[in-house]
């Protein structure tokens, strides 16, 4: 089977070499020096120096030309690169399926990728999200992970789960796919301020409550937005938001400690040298649980301390001010 990955970033390169043991993989990237390099030493350097890619693998800054002859477009680009991509395909006349692994909502629309993918694509385009506890580097080194292929259409996510199972990447389909999405997005504020949380020192109990007060919040949207209370106690919610809070190699929990140091969010991203989804995510759980009426009060509180209204201790103080009776 041909897949091609579009997006040369720690995720997309680890999939890329984890499927590029058992299918021929093309790795799209849109920064053509970083990929010639990547090219030229067979190797990610500078975001993953101790996986080198397997023979399967193949690199190409050509859109046009990475994206012919594909059984499956991968897309694992950040959410902002998604619809760039589906307008491309659809503009090829390409059929061959799509699923994704960028995790959050449309800036501006507050859509979720899915709504993306059908207003490019249509509706009934087979495609579905690959989402779940995943960190890059474990991926691309070989080590154990689960995680999950949500779509709308059972048979579509029973079938390339099959395809897509690896020795060491064991995939669980899934049919609710709303939820799927919204665990993945709302994972990542919830790991900004668990970041926080232990950046002023707030120790262990603190970051248990705030992890279970969290998949609460996820919950709530979720449910508000049409998704299975299950799908939140299983990898696609609970799991990615335990990896994602607790995890050293969590951009986003950088984000958070960084914040709780007093460091200036440009500054932060500046530094990161990486995407962290949870920053524009934020600001649109925000504005979907004003539009559902769901109270989000961790996410109210990361969104003003993103925003500069408050300081991480400020923002602390006003949750546990609440009033005790409230969700």
């Amino acid at each position: 089977m041909k897949i091609t990955v579009y997006g040369a970033g720690a995720w997309g390169t680890a999939l890329a070499i984890a499927y590029a043991k058992s299918h021929q993989v093309t790795l799209w990237g849109r920064d053509t020096d970083a990929l010639a390099s990547c090219a030229k030493a067979r190797v990610n350097q500078q975001l993953l120096p101790n996986a080198p890619f397997p023979d399967a693998l193949t690199l190409d800054a050509d859109l046009h030309c990475a994206s012919q002859g594909a059984d499956l477009h991968l897309v694992v680009t950040p959410v902002a690169g998604l619809r760039d991509i589906a307008r491309h395909l659809a503009a090829e006349k390409l059929t061959a399926p799509l699923i994704w692994a960028c995790k959050g909502f449309e800036s501006g629309t507050g859509k979720l990728p899915h709504q993306v993918v059908a207003d490019e694509l249509g509706a009934d385009f087979p495609c579905g999200v690959l989402t779940g506890p995943s960190f890059a580097a474990e991926v691309a080194a070989g080590l154990p992970a689960a995680i999950t292929l949500a779509a709308r259409n059972a048979a579509f996510a029973s079938a390339w789960t099959t395809h897509l199972h690896q020795p060491r990447l064991r995939l669980y389909a899934n049919d609710d796919l709303v939820g799927a999405e919204v665990g993945g997005a709302v994972k990542n504020v919830m790991a900004i301020a668990a970041g926080v949380s232990d950046g002023l020192g707030f120790g262990l109990n603190s970051r248990a409550a705030l992890i279970t007060r969290g998949l609460a919040e996820m919950a709530r949207l979720g449910l508000a937005l049409g998704a299975r209370h299950e799908t939140f106690m299983g990898l696609a919610g609970m799991g990615d938001l335990v990896l994602t809070c607790t995890g050293d190699l969590s951009r986003n929990r950088r984000v958070g400690l960084a914040l709780a140091e007093g460091k200036a969010l440009p500054q932060i991203l500046n530094e990161l040298g990486h995407v962290a989804e949870g920053v524009p995510t934020t600001r649109e759980t925000v504005a979907l649980a004003h539009r559902h009426q769901v109270e989000m009060p961790i996410t109210e509180g990361v969104n003003a301390l993103l925003s500069g209204t408050l300081s991480a201790r400020e923002a602390v103080e006003r949750l546990l001010a609440r009033d005790p009776r409230s969700e």
